[in-house]
């Protein structure tokens, strides 16, 4: 990794930076995203024809990426007979298209089922994120052991720099019961945030759920997705039906036991995590029990990832699960990222807006995904939102994602003079059904050349 590059990660291990304005970063992050380009444009077969259609063989300023950065759909640019007719070596070689390192190593002689493939490609040193969609493909998000090292330890300090949980605290874990998907990115994750604020003697709640893997995923979207076209044949609507209300049991199962589960731990100091829409039903639960505020620990503290992923809930429901569980605003973590980044942006506490390291640049597009909004590092902006994130080492750190989001440039209330992401963060597919980004065609085109 170049060098500028390395002095703008050097900030992460004290989670400093977040006081340096953009003025005094746009440069060195220019500098920083051409060294990875130069260092990655070779090895990234993807990366290398952007550039050559583009024309683009340096990175001067910040314009010069954007032909550069990836759709999030890249991802999920494999034809999905590789899925359906078991063509893990044509898999493997798509994914060859997206990867910084080879793919020939991966050992497929045992390969069955996508979860075999993603367990060969890690034991490769390939480690694939999958992420479900509507659509019935997965996007492949391939990592690094460095990235997922890098992730995890990003986490841990961004969370203490978001609040005042802090490593040490011995804290006992609760919330809400959940099927949780399985990668190897969320693992590590879970591991080093469990290692830092947990206490590694106090219960740990277990649903006795199964671990959402990709192909127990994919399998259901797909199926999800043949009977709503009427393709599906009657025993796999029946398998569909059966396997869904069994799921649903359990899952109201887990819930019964969860809720009970942190009634009796109310007198600890919890580490609470969850989704809005895990966690308000949760809260509701709890209080049908007769439980609340005056029941909890004072200190308790939550970690709240993702935003309502289109659940619907009342107006109130942030306050509603924070009255529930005592939770007072130094112990309430929030954060802003996607699957697609390996870099948290935490929310600070006074200004309630999301913060942008000084190794990930924030690149606010128009709707198309083609050009920069004007006014970037001059006033407020709103755009799509793009992200080059410069601690990527696996993939390509480059990503136009389908976010809305608005940036501002000036101090926050905090005191704090990084860039600073509003919290009202909306898909555009929420607001208006389809959304399409202007490079997604061609890229699928490139990347089914390739494979």
């Amino acid at each position: 990794m170049g060098e500028v590059a390395e002095s703008l990660l050097k900030h992460m291990p004290d989670a400093s930076g977040f006081d340096i304005p953009f003025a005094e970063l746009r440069d060195r992050q220019v500098a920083a995203m051409n060294e990875r380009f130069q260092e990655q444009v070779g090895r990234i077969k993807l990366v290398k024809l952007r550039a050559q259609d583009a024309d683009v063989t340096e990175i001067a300023k910040l314009e010069d990426v954007i032909p550069l950065l990836l759709p999030h759909t890249a991802y999920k640019s494999y034809p999905e007979s590789f899925l359906t007719e078991k063509k893990w070596d044509r898999l493997t070689k798509w994914l060859g298209t997206v990867s910084a390192y080879p793919t020939d190593g991966v050992d497929l002689s045992e390969v069955r089922e996508i979860d075999d493939w993603v367990e060969a490609c890690a034991k490769a040193g390939l480690f694939v994120a999958c992420s479900s969609g509507t659509t019935g493909k997965s996007a492949m998000l391939v990592a690094s052991r460095k990235d997922l090292d890098f992730a995890s330890q990003d986490g841990i300090n961004a969370v203490q720099w978001g609040s005042a949980i802090r490593a040490g605290d011995m804290r006992t874990s609760a919330g809400a019961a959940g099927a949780v998907a399985y990668t190897h990115k969320n693992a590590a994750m879970g591991m080093a945030m469990m290692g830092a604020f947990v206490d590694p003697d106090a219960p740990r709640f277990q649903s006795g759920l199964p671990p959402v893997t990709v192909g127990s995923l994919t399998k259901m979207i797909t199926l999800r997705k043949a009977i709503a076209d009427g393709t599906a044949k009657p025993g796999e609507i029946q398998e569909y039906e059966a396997e869904t209300e069994s799921r649903q049991k359990g899952l109201d199962d887990a819930q019964v036991r969860a809720v009970e589960d942190i009634i009796a731990k109310r007198n600890e100091k919890l580490y609470i995590t969850g989704m809005w829409g895990a966690l308000y039903p949760f809260a509701e639960a709890v209080r049908a029990k007769g439980y609340g505020a005056k029941d909890f620990h004072p200190q308790n503290g939550v970690y709240l990832g993702g935003g309502l992923k289109r659940a619907k809930l009342p107006d109130d429901y942030r306050e509603f699960v924070y009255e529930t569980f005592n939770l007072q605003p130094e112990y309430i973590y929030q954060m802003y990222g996607m699957q697609e980044l390996g870099s948290s942006m935490p929310r600070c506490q006074q200004g309630q807006r999301y913060h942008v390291p000084p190794w990930l640049v924030c690149l606010p597009l128009n709707k198309e995904g083609d050009a920069l909004v004007p006014g970037v590092g001059e006033r407020k902006v709103e755009g799509r939102a793009a992200f080059f994130d410069l601690s990527m080492d696996g993939r390509w750190g480059g990503v136009i994602s389908g976010d809305h989001i608005e940036v501002d440039y000036s101090p926050c209330a905090c005191g704090n003079r990084s860039p600073s992401i509003a919290d009202n963060v909306y898909r555009y597919s929420d607001i208006e059904g389809d959304d399409k980004i202007g490079c997604a065609g061609t890229v699928d085109a490139y990347v089914r050349g390739l494979s």
